[in-house]
C-alpha cells in the first residue's frame, strides 16, 4: 500500500510528459509554418520561372 502511495505523489512522470506536449506543439507549429512558407515560395518560383520565359 506504501508502494501505492508514492507512485501517486511522484511527479517526475508528470513533468517527462508536460515536455513531450511541449516540443510535440512546438513541432507542429513549425511544420505549418514551413509547409505555408514552401506553398508561397512555390508560387514565387513559379511566376519568376513564368516571367523569364
Amino acid at each position: 500500500m506504501q508502494a501505492f502511495a508514492r507512485f501517486l505523489k511522484d511527479q517526475s512522470a508528470a513533468t517527462a510528459i508536460e515536455y513531450g506536449l511541449i516540443a510535440a506543439g512546438i513541432s507542429v507549429a513549425i511544420i505549418a509554418v514551413v509547409n505555408g512558407l514552401g506553398t508561397n515560395l512555390n508560387g514565387v518560383f513559379t511566376n519568376v520561372n513564368t516571367q523569364l520565359r
